[in-house]
Parts: C-alpha cells; structure tokens; sequence
C-alpha cells in the first residue's frame, strides 16, 4: 500500500511540473476559448461604449494636405536700404553729422521671405502685413513650381493682413471652414515655407481661442496652437483635418527664434471679412468712437467703490469726437454698448471695431455713482498709415 501511495505522489508531483512549464512557456496551448465560425457573424453592441478607441480618427491627414497645399504659397520680399558704408559709422551722432555728405551710404537690397494662401481662383492671396511691409517688390513661388509678380491689393497693419493678386491661370484656391466653430483640442495642420527649406506641413491641436494681449497688433483674438511654426511661416495656412482654412498663421511665442509649441493664427473669419473689404474698397472700415479706455483695476474699483472690475473707465476723450459730442467725460465707467456688456479695453475696443460709422449706438456708463445712457453716432476709425510701426 504504501508503494502505491509514493508512486500515486510522484506521478502528481511530475504532473504538476510540466503543467507549471507549459503555463510559464506556452500559454497558449491552455487556451481554450472556442473560435467563432464565420456563418455567425457578430452581433454589434447597442452602448456607444463598444466601438473602438480609434474610431473616427484617420490613420493619414493626407488628403487634407492634398486639398489645401497647392494653395498655399511661398512669399518673396525685396527691398532697397540705406545702411552706412563703414560699420565704424553706425553710431548715432556722427551719422547724424555726416549724413548729408556724398558717399556716406550705399544702397543694399534686402529680401525677405514669408507664406501666403491662395483665397481666390482668379488670384487673390491672403497673407500677413508684416511679410511685405516696405517691400519695393514681391514675388510669389507656387507650390506646382510657377512664379509670378505681386500686386498689393490693400493691407490693414491693425490686423497684421494684406492682400495680394496675381495673373496667373489654373489656380488651387482654398476652402473656408465656414460656419464650424474651432474647439480647444481640435487637430490642426499649419503649412508654410519655415526658414525657406520649402513647403512643410506640421500637426498639432487648438492650445486656446481668443489670446489677446499680446502686443502684437492693435485688434487681437488669436487662435493658439502648439503646431511647430517657424520664421517664414508667417502668413501661410492653418487647416482643419477636411482640408478647410481655419487661420493665418501669424507669430509665435519664442526666445530662440524657433518654435517652442506657442504658435498664434488669426480666425480665418476674420481674415474673410477684412479680405473682402479690401477687395472691394482697397481698405478696412472699423467704428470709432473718439475715446481712450482704460481697464480698471483693483485700486480703481475700490477707488471708485464698484463690487466689480468689469467695464472700462474713460480715461480720454477726443475733442469734436462721436463720443465728446455725445456727452461722454473722461472718468465715466461704460457698463454696456448697445446692450451687451463691456468687460475690459481689448473687448471693447473689438465691440467699437463691428459698429457701422453713420449708425448709432447706444452707451450705459456709470457717472458719480448713478448710471446714464448716451446716443452716440459712430464714426470711422482713422486707418492707420502704410509703413508706421505696428505696436
């Protein structure tokens, strides 16, 4: 009996070895989950949860790319400078002595390089302001290998956009994305000419909407992204994954020179709007009230005695302006233009900017502690001159 018992344990023992062996070895060989035949097709889930993780992604933003390149453009500036002829000559005073003499300077052409998208099929280019600012001359390189001469059509430095036109035939224009709203999170594709190695596409998401206060123009409701933009980028596309024109690329956030994933693109809304009005009157007509805002602070609001810091104080108020002939005092606080409430001096100003000059608007501004309504009649900003400094 007791031979029948050692012999009954090691055969156990053996047992259990080799199952510990193929468990660590071969898995699989344990695995006996029936195969489905393929007469019994599976049923899909009812719960939106059952779907893949990847579904609805493209494996390839080709075809985006395909539709939006050929309009996107390469931009080349020239310009003729005056530049000492000695670098010993540079310093201020002595060039202030000595420019009116014979041979001080010697003229040297600069040139320049940028992006710009075709809008139009019969020529029209969007493109930014800052890429042909003070060019004596300005050639286009398409991306099927042509190249043409420029014209500049109109430019709104307040913007940071131009318009360019160019006779040529058979061109790609682009699409607009229309009514479809970006969204933080959104993927996005920028395409440009960075540091002129030629046409490149980069991907990335929508990093905000709406950055302003960045004191690169005057009117400013930027599209961030982390898609790389580099120098010479400036003013080319940024794209939706249909193909669809979102934005102008504009500037980017950088101490090197190089991107660091902070990129800015103006709403191709708003590039639509401008663009047209170029187009068709060859400048921009924004509304304009004659008054200087201020944003108030927390030493104004308690100052002042408000439980709150939305709304602008009038700090100035132009003399024979729209809002001097209203009524308007400087130290009044606006509360409301036509109804919708003013937060701070960027979106105010932005709220002036969509008024129609002849029209009247309607003002709510608080005044020694009471509040008041004044009728103001818009008028048309001042369009600010070709060439001055962009702030």
């Amino acid at each position: 009996m007791r031979r029948f018992w050692l012999l009954f344990a090691q055969t156990v023992t053996v047992c259990l070895g080799i199952l510990f062996i193929v468990a660590t070895l071969r898995p699989d060989w344990l695995d006996r989950t029936p195969v489905p035949q393929a007469s019994a097709p599976a049923q899909p889930s009812a719960g939106p949860s059952a779907a893949p993780a990847t579904a609805g992604l493209p494996a390839s933003y080709a075809q985006a790319v395909a539709r939006a390149a050929p309009a996107v453009v390469n931009v080349y500036t020239t310009k003729q400078i005056r530049e000492p002829i000695s670098p010993l000559l540079n310093d201020p005073e002595l060039s202030r002595l000595l420019r009116g003499l014979p041979g001080f300077t010697r003229k040297r052409e600069a040139t320049a390089l940028g992006s710009g998208v075709i809008v139009r099929p019969d020529g029209y280019i969007l493109t930014n302001y800052h890429v042909i600012e003070a060019a004596d001359a300005i050639e286009v390189a398409l991306n099927d290998g042509r190249e043409a001469r420029a014209k500049l059509v109109g430019a709104d430095p307040e913007s940071d956009l131009a318009v360019l036109k160019i006779d040529l035939e058979g061109l790609s224009s682009i699409t607009f994305n229309g009514t479809h709203d970006m969204q933080v999170g959104d993927v996005v594709l920028a395409i440009g000419n960075p540091f002129g190695v030629g046409q490149t596409t980069t991907m990335g998401i929508v990093s905000a909407l709406g950055r302003n206060r960045l004191g690169i123009n005057i009117y400013e409701n930027f599209i961030q992204t982390d898609a790389a933009i580099n120098p010479g980028n400036s003013g080319g596309a940024l794209i939706d994954t249909h193909g669809r024109l979102v934005g102008i690329n504009t500037a980017i956030y950088s101490e090197t020179g190089g991107s660091l994933g902070i990129g800015f693109a103006i709403p191709s809304m708003a590039a639509q709007t401008i663009l047209e009005q170029i187009i068709t009157t060859g400048h921009v007509t924004r509304g304009w009230l004659g008054v200087e805002p201020q944003d108030i602070t927390a030493d104004l609001a308690k100052a002042f005695g408000l439980d709150s810091r939305d709304g602008v104080i009038v700090a100035g108020v132009l003399r024979g302006g729209p809002a001097a002939r209203a009524g308007l005092r400087v130290g009044d606080i606006v509360l409301k233009l036509n109804d919708e409430p003013v937060v701070d001096t960027i979106r105010f100003l932005n709220q002036i900017a969509r008024l129609t000059p002849q029209s009247k608007a309607e003002i709510q501004v608080l005044r020694a502690g009471k509040k008041a309504s004044f009728s103001v009649q818009v008028g048309a900003r001042p369009p600010l001159q070709l060439g001055a400094r962009r702030p």
